[in-house]
């Protein structure tokens, strides 16, 4: 029943998110052609953050397929890290075209260039429209699902880029001051700067294996500390596979007199990661206290021989093992 349930919720949202991927590539198309038809290049800088926009909202849709696909032998994560190089490469991308639009307007800042001011307004004014439309299709499930709310957010930003459009066209209309499309063109290029940044710094950070934003990894051990039966964790990693899926292993040390069920510890370390901190996939590992050598010094890897053409008989390991260890490894999806 919940799983025929998350499955409609996903193909509602996707349908949204369909509508306000039509809705956003007409904008972007419109604003594109009547940016080079009215020489302004403020429409044609909102173009740019609409296009930056348009490829998250691809990027969510995609994230609720690719999470449907299965894992295989050769990608045991299935496909969910692409969203990640896809949000790099898009964040990369945008980032030059926003130094692009700069260096145009610091040009039309020394020159102005007459612009077609009228037009202007008119086509920003469809966009705003557009955006507003694609907004609404998305408010409904914007409170419950992070992606769905990110692309709100990123509707509204694009609504008030167009305002400021509408706005400058206003003005150039009754006055003729055409270094203010220039000017507009600037403040949102450092818009874009700072969006795509965020793109780049944060895919980065996921690819590099960081710990998720937000989290702490002294609050996780604290909190797995705080179940009965734990008396240590060390050898805790904790990382990004997706922007809806956080991992963690680690080794959890029980008292050597334990004599509870390891799996039924396990599952109450899961569920708290879970309920805590959305840590929907955990590997754990459990220790004796009599066997536990080094809890909480820094974990040590071992690598094989740089030029060695047998890696797979020297993998690096993460921890000790005796013979009464115990793996778990558990998977809470949550798309």
């Amino acid at each position: 029943m919940h799983a025929h349930a998350e499955t409609h919720l996903d193909q509602s949202i996707a349908g949204r998110f369909k509508f306000a991927i039509f809705l956003t590539a007409a904008t972007l198309i419109a604003e594109v052609i009547g940016g080079l038809w009215t020489n302004s290049l403020a429409l044609l800088s909102d173009a740019a953050h609409v296009f930056l926009d348009l490829f998250a909202l691809l990027l969510s849709l995609g994230a609720i397929k690719l999470s449907s696909y299965p894992a295989t032998d050769t990608r045991t994560f299935g496909w969910h890290r692409m969203e990640v190089f896809a949000s790099f490469i898009n964040g990369s991308t945008v980032f030059i075209i926003a130094l692009v639009i700069c260096y145009e307007a610091m040009g039309r800042i020394q020159h102005p260039e007459e612009v077609k001011s009228f037009p202007m307004m008119l086509i920003a004014a469809v966009g705003l429209a557009m955006n507003v439309f694609a907004a609404g299709a998305l408010h409904s499930h914007s409170h419950d699902d992070l992606n769905v709310h990110s692309a709100f957010l990123h509707m509204i930003g694009d609504a008030a880029a167009s305002v400021g459009v509408i706005a400058g066209g206003i003005v150039m209309y009754f006055t003729d001051w055409y270094l203010l499309d220039a000017i507009i063109s600037v403040g949102i290029g450092f818009v874009i700067f700072w969006g795509s940044w965020r793109v780049v710094r944060d895919s980065l950070h996921i690819l590099l294996e960081g710990v998720p934003r937000g989290l702490e990894v002294n609050r996780v051990a604290a909190a797995i500390r705080e179940v009965d039966g734990v008396e240590e964790v060390h050898h805790l990693n904790i990382w990004t596979i997706c922007s809806h899926i956080n991992a963690l292993s680690g080794h959890v040390v029980v008292p050597a007199s334990y004599r509870g069920d390891h799996s039924g510890l396990l599952r109450k370390i899961e569920e708290r990661l879970f309920e805590l901190f959305h840590i929907s996939h955990t590997t754990l590992q459990v220790e004796s206290t009599s066997c536990t050598t080094d809890a909480g010094h820094p974990k040590q890897f071992r690598h094989r021989p740089r030029f060695s053409s047998h890696g797979h008989a020297h993998a690096h390991r993460h921890g000790h093992s005796c013979s009464g260890d115990h793996h778990h490894h558990d998977h809470h999806h949550d798309h």
